[in-house]
């Protein structure tokens, strides 16, 4: 009889880890389609932003309710009102970040740790929210929730 080789003993194994592996799913299938499917995860990204846009919009809602009955306001004329305040200082706030960065992007330039090009191509993705940390992610535009780029 001759001797298995090397590739011989190595297909036998993967033969047989294949038939295992065929064994435990067809054993574990009648319990997988019986098992309830997961909860959405509250740390999951998408369900997360959803939540937190759902919150504010409520937050909103109620905070134009109440200051519509104090003042005696219709209370649409009130939220129109504080959906402007809130795109004025997002404006304004996003200016800020842009400026700041576009002196640090200088600064880096000006110290040879970037090319003008690549500074160019940074606040261009930052103008245009492609950045990590962006809108929505940890600390708004810019992620300068976490120390912002380089602190």
């Amino acid at each position: 009889m001759a001797r298995p080789t090397k590739r011989t003993t190595v297909l036998a194994g993967l033969a047989t880890a294949g038939a295992a592996g065929a064994l435990g799913l067809a054993l574990a299938a009648p319990a997988l389609a019986e098992a309830p499917a997961p909860a959405p995860s509250g740390s999951a990204a998408p369900s997360g932003e959803t939540d937190r846009a759902a919150a504010r919009t409520q937050h909103q809602q109620e905070l134009a309710a109440a200051l519509a009955k104090e003042l005696g306001v219709d209370q649409a004329k009130v939220a129109a009102a504080l959906e402007k305040v809130h795109a004025a200082r997002q404006a304004e706030a996003k200016t800020e970040r842009t400026a700041a960065l576009k002196t640090r992007l200088d600064e880096a330039v000006a110290a040879g740790k970037l090319t003008a090009e690549e500074a160019a191509a940074i606040l261009k993705a930052a103008e245009a929210n492609v950045l990590p940390g962006g809108p929505g992610g940890p600390g708004g535009a810019f992620g300068r929730g976490h120390g912002g780029f380089g602190r």
